[in-house]
């Protein structure tokens, strides 16, 4: 038996802030004690001295390139990078190479994830217009979801075929997780720009190509199927004020139609591409300051349930060349912890609400079992954070395989110093403790 005391901590859980200690024995949180109680006996014991102690970040959309897009990242990598900020937990995405598409090649994710990562982990299967069998006869308790690209993909992942989605969205077993950006729209606005500029676009006009017209139609498309067939529904990455009122301020448990928010679009504005060019291309774009600023409150209001980071490396070379043979997305999972610890100090929202929307949310939504809470009988993935330690994103500190940051030259004013998975401390200190791995993810559905 292996009992590892932690001690002195500000606890952040369930919207409560408290000093006490947690007792992990071997896997699992054994007992949560309240400042003033006696502490009991330990094999080992870490003082947090007074830091926050928050259950592990869960993101549930990343692109850890494996396999066949290596040369980005890589699932040893990019793991590292998501458990040195405080993430223990993600749901990678199918579009590698060969794309998840049917059971096979996502039980070789598993294989593979099982050998190398050091967080947990989910992986989605991707939609097509003729895998639906596959989707079918896949266990909901076994893996995160089924990833649909409605209106915006490459290769074969773009569903696009009305009887395709209509049986996808009246039979699937599992939840249905969509990237909504209108194909139609968003191609005429291509021959537009070109018609001005030719293979010249400048990357400014992003948001223009790809703009709010396009997410809108695609959103409200899934939210009418959703809401036709009792669709247990996700609606990745928003982006647009409009958007938004597709969604429910309900409480998220009762809710069969969510949404998340990445932490770059609650970060920059279209402004931005003028100094950060494609280092900021993403899908869906990063839009307006009045989309920023609805998206925000729509995260404090509760009509956006979560966060997550749609981290997706590509070689600073790739991410260098003209607009359109720039990929879109980058590297995120190392800082999307300390950025929204960022907004908390800065007066606009409070740690309890970063906890919420990180680690309890995505629990909640995809219905994770015995993980994003500091329970007695959980997982201990945890991450003590130090609210008073100033840093700057750098390339000395990264620890992506691309080797690149869009936030360079940002300042952040607190860090992540220890991160447990599964009761097991696997980073301390910029020091990490590879002999670990993470587990497969369990959903209770």
């Amino acid at each position: 038996m292996h009992l590892l005391l932690i001690t002195n901590a500000v606890i952040i859980n369930e919207g409560k802030q408290f000093h006490g200690s947690v007792l992990i024995e071997n896997n699992f949180i054994k007992s949560i004690i309240t400042e003033g109680d006696t502490l009991p006996p330990a094999t080992k014991t870490i003082n947090a001295g007074g830091r926050y102690l928050i259950p592990g970040v869960i993101d549930d959309q990343v692109h850890f390139r494996e396999p066949g897009l290596t040369h980005k990242g890589d699932i040893t990598t990019e793991s590292r990078a998501a458990i040195a900020g405080g993430v223990t937990s993600f749901m990678d995405m199918p579009n590698t190479v060969p794309q998840t598409i049917n059971r096979q090649l996502l039980q070789d994710k598993f294989k593979r994830a099982s050998e190398v990562s050091l967080a947990n982990y989910s992986f989605y299967l991707g939609a097509t217009n003729d895998n639906l069998e596959e989707i079918l006869n896949t266990d909901p308790s076994e893996v995160c979801g089924v990833k649909v690209f409605m209106g915006s993909s490459t290769g074969n992942m773009l569903v696009d075929n009305p009887e395709s989605l209509r049986m996808l969205f009246s039979e699937s077993p599992l939840l249905i997780a969509v990237h909504c950006e209108d194909e139609s729209v968003i191609r005429t606005n291509v021959e537009l720009a070109r018609l001005r500029f030719g293979d010249d676009v400048p990357v400014y006009l992003h948001p223009v190509i790809r703009n709010a017209d396009a997410c809108y139609r695609s959103s409200r498309l899934a939210v009418e199927l959703a809401e036709k067939y009792g669709t247990r529904l996700h609606i990745l990455h928003l982006s647009t004020a409009r958007e938004l009122e597709l969604l429910s301020e309900s409480d998220r448990k009762s809710k069969r139609i969510t949404a998340e928010v990445f932490v770059h679009h609650l970060l920059f504005n279209e402004r931005d591409y003028f100094t950060r060019g494609n280092l900021i291309k993403w899908n869906p774009s990063i839009k307006s300051e009045s989309d920023r600023e609805a998206l925000f409150n729509a995260l404090l209001s509760g009509r956006i349930d979560i966060v997550a980071t749609d981290h997706a490396p590509h070689t600073l070379e790739e991410k260098q060349n003209t607009y359109f043979k720039t990929p879109s997305g980058g590297p995120l999972v190392q800082h999307s912890l300390a950025l929204m610890f960022e907004f908390c100090h800065r007066g606009k929202m409070e740690p309890w609400k970063v906890v919420d929307k990180m680690c309890h949310g995505p629990a909640d939504l995809f219905g994770i079992d015995k993980r994003g809470y500091i329970r007695q009988g959980y997982f201990a993935d945890l991450a003590i954070v130090d609210p008073q330690n100033s840093w700057t994103v750098s390339a000395e500190n990264l620890l992506y395989k691309c080797g690149w940051s869009p936030l360079t030259g940002l300042t952040f004013h607190s860090k992540v110093t220890h991160t447990f998975v599964n009761g097991n401390l696997v980073f301390e200190e910029g020091r990490f403790y590879d002999e670990f791995r993470g587990q497969k993810l369990r959903f209770n559905r």
